[in-house]
């Protein structure tokens, strides 16, 4: 699983290379993100409608895109309002307050039932997070980072950003404000955007 410090940390780019890279090496592999929010949608051959990053990914991959790679996409509508969709069609709109207390535990049957049909038919399975794992606001009501990870027990890559300043304190922030069981699934640490000659 990749996740990031921040957001923009780089996340979709690094999980479609690492799609390709697994790709050429012969393997049959896919992406998945729980939960995406994002305006720039695609509509799959089925109707489905899920996020623009998961059909780069799948491009990567050399599969077709599908609901099951993006089961959960909020589209935000202002006002603090956006609408649910879920496996790629409408589901409800929702109030920010009202997502994590009314809607998530509902929803997360939906992110279980779609990976684990990804597991049967792909060799490896990329997870991308969403934002950051350390939202201590959310740790128990999240659904896309460090839930995901104990859910279906993979280790992490975790992305900073270097191009922001304060790479090194993001990511021994980011860490520290983990739970200590999910400090262990960290097992990689990526310092993104860096700049510069090879030597």
């Amino acid at each position: 699983m990749v996740q990031g410090t921040t957001s923009d940390a780089g996340k979709s780019i690094f999980v479609a290379a690492l799609c390709r890279i697994f790709s050429d090496m012969g393997f049959k592999v896919a992406p998945f993100k729980s939960q995406n929010m994002s305006l720039n949608s695609f509509v799959t051959e089925d109707g489905a409608e899920i996020a623009r990053s998961q059909v780069l990914q799948s491009i990567a991959s050399r599969i077709k895109p599908r609901a099951d790679f993006n089961p959960i996409l909020l589209k935000p509508k202002g006002d603090r309002t956006a609408q649910i969709m879920l496996m790629g069609k409408p589901y409800a709109e929702y109030h920010a307050k009202d997502y994590y207390s009314k809607f998530t535990p509902k929803l997360i049957p939906y992110i279980k039932e779609a990976f684990e049909r990804l597991q049967k038919e792909f060799e490896i399975i990329i997870i991308e997070g969403a934002g950051s794992p350390a939202e201590i606001n959310l740790a128990d009501k999240e659904i896309a980072n460090m839930f995901v990870a104990k859910l279906f027990n993979t280790p992490v890559i975790l992305i900073a950003d270097i191009d922001r300043g304060g790479v090194f304190a993001s990511i021994y922030g980011t860490i520290k404000l983990l739970k200590p069981e999910e400090q262990d699934l960290i097992k990689y640490l990526v310092i993104n955007k860096f700049r510069g000659e090879k030597d």
